[in-house]
């Protein structure tokens, strides 16, 4: 019977269990009725305390409310109840939850030269994604500030900051297709776009007749009066109802227009406060305090432009970021853990989304170039093949051969520390083993946000990761002076105390320095360093 509970049942098993199952509550609802129908329905001790007959008993009345679904005389009423308990059990179909296996992706091929086209096309920095998250907060407060201009038909200027790779660009690609079909929708008069990369200015005045050729594209600079002149004048000036027009500039990379004077950014910033401005700009750059260092004139005219700042992307906004640009695949491509470790160390480094998605790349490459080795290796050795198939004839094709289909942890972490290599990973990797062991440890301790500890309890945690590992453990004076070489070495920080087990212990590096080094230490070298390598990475995924 065992064996058969734990069987996972057939579509027609299932069926025909549900079908018991509603003849089991069919014969109970029989029974139901015949309970109620019978006369001698009253209760026993009713009967006892009086010899007359039932009717002269009185009932006692109930509410409504109470009444609805059963009479104040009928005692089957829990045995509806458990039959309509039953029917909500049996009523859910087995199909629906077989449904969540098919929804599972299936792995794709690394050997397929257009899958792989694919997913590196998903995951470069050029491709767009479909739905920008995690940037509706920021993308709201800049999208109602451009509706407010424009019902307004006021100018006005924003400065948008952040740190490289937090969605910026994208984020200002998003509300300029949104404004346009907010503005249609409402019946405003679509504003004029205009979106410029300052980097691609041969001279950094060149913004201004850009903007000019924009607005008016029939009055070009003459060689007497400069592009700067003409809208000044422009925006000074009640505009005709033809050029009446609101117009959006989005100045990407502002901090390039940035000169020894200064007079490009403020003159360009300046152009928002003239009395018939209709202009609307949007400068993005990286700085956070540009405004407040290279225009100091604005603030003075209480013209300084309000100023809205993307924070570096989390680890999880990184993670989701990642899930959903590999959404759009058929197919799965990498490890849930890979991506934790990248999203991990990406957020804890820099932020940085850009860095994330050349991470993700440079892992794939990492699993090319594995396939590419085995395949020779599997080549070069073809007389050795032969043997080996027919010394294992009656072993599965299954077992035969074991390919690696996604990009794993250990593919995520040599990615990782070719981009974020640092010498506390050399260091950690030359170390003895049990004092890698005890590193692995204090990060186990710390997992919490706890930030220190006793070595009486990072001994504790010692233990047991050796003995689930099958290491021997060192006895507790040993472990003292293993954790005063590593306090010598800077990887932890030993407090004072007059006995070694009551002294503080704090990891003064990075977790992800410590999850690198172990995660790239070779099964070749040592199982056992390996088998570590794999205790701290289910650790640190949970």
């Amino acid at each position: 019977m065992p064996a058969i509970v734990n069987r996972k049942p057939s579509l027609l098993t299932a069926c025909t269990t549900e079908y018991d199952a509603l003849g089991s509550v069919q014969s109970d609802l029989t029974a139901a009725d015949g309970f109620r129908s019978n006369g001698d329905s009253t209760p026993q001790k009713r009967r006892l305390r009086s010899n007359a007959s039932p009717i002269s008993t009185p009932v006692k009345w109930k509410s409504p409310r109470r009444s609805v679904n059963a009479s104040p005389n009928s005692p089957a009423n829990g045995i509806e109840r458990d039959v309509g308990d039953r029917l909500m059990k049996f009523s859910k179909s087995p199909v629906k939850k077989l449904s969540d296996c098919f929804a599972a992706k299936p792995n794709w091929n690394p050997r397929d030269a257009e899958q792989t086209k694919k997913v590196k096309e998903a995951l470069h920095v050029s491709t767009s994604p479909s739905v920008v998250v995690c940037r509706e907060i920021e993308q709201k407060k800049v999208l109602e500030f451009c509706k407010t201009c424009i019902e307004q038909e006021k100018a006005g200027s924003l400065y948008v900051c952040g740190c490289p790779g937090t969605g910026k660009s994208l984020s200002m690609e998003k509300v300029k297709r949104v404004l346009v079909d907010w503005a249609e929708e409402n019946g405003f008069q679509q504003p004029d776009v205009l979106v410029i990369n300052c980097t691609s200015l041969t001279n950094t005045s060149d913004i201004f007749s850009t903007i000019l050729g924009q607005k008016q594209p029939q009055k070009k600079s003459t060689g007497t009066t400069p592009p700067l002149k003409l809208l000044q004048n422009l925006f000074s000036q009640k505009p005709q109802q033809s050029s009446s027009k609101m117009m959006l500039v989005i100045a990407d990379e502002l901090d390039y227009l940035i000169t020894k004077d200064r007079a490009v950014l403020h003159d360009l910033f300046m152009l928002t406060t003239l009395p018939f401005s209709r202009c609307v700009l949007i400068g993005v750059a990286n700085a956070i305090d540009l405004a407040d260092r290279f225009l100091p004139k604005l603030k003075s005219l209480n013209c300084k432009p309000m100023v809205i700042t993307f924070r570096a992307y989390s680890k999880d906004q990184i993670l989701k970021i990642l899930e959903e640009r590999l959404m759009t695949l058929p197919y799965a491509v990498f490890q849930q853990k890979a991506l934790e470790l990248c999203a991990r160390k990406v957020a804890s480094a820099s932020g940085d989304m850009r860095k994330a998605l050349c991470v993700c790349r440079s892992a794939i490459e990492m699993l090319e170039a594995e396939l590419r080795e085995s395949s020779n290796d599997f080549n070069s050795s073809s007389v050795e093949k032969t043997v080996f198939k027919r010394q294992t004839a009656s072993v599965p094709d299954a077992m035969e051969k074991k390919e690696i289909d996604v990009v794993t942890i250990d593919h995520m972490a040599v990615a990782l520390s070719k981009i974020y290599r640092s010498p506390v990973v050399h260091t950690i990797q030359s170390l003895p083993q049990h004092q890698q062991i005890i590193l692995c440890s204090a990060v186990k301790l710390f997992r919490g946000g706890k930030k220190d500890t006793t070595i009486g309890e990072l001994n504790k945690s010692y233990t047991d990761i050796c003995k689930s590992t099958l290491i021997p453990p060192v006895g507790f004076v040993e472990l003292s002076s293993m954790c005063r070489v590593l306090n010598d070495q800077g990887l932890l920080k030993l407090g004072q105390s007059r006995e070694d087990k009551f002294k503080r212990v704090t990891l003064k590096i990075d977790e992800e320095d410590v999850t690198l080094a172990l995660q790239m230490q070779r099964p070749v070298t040592s199982d056992r360093i390996y088998i570590i390598k794999i205790e701290y990475s289910e650790l640190y995924a949970e």
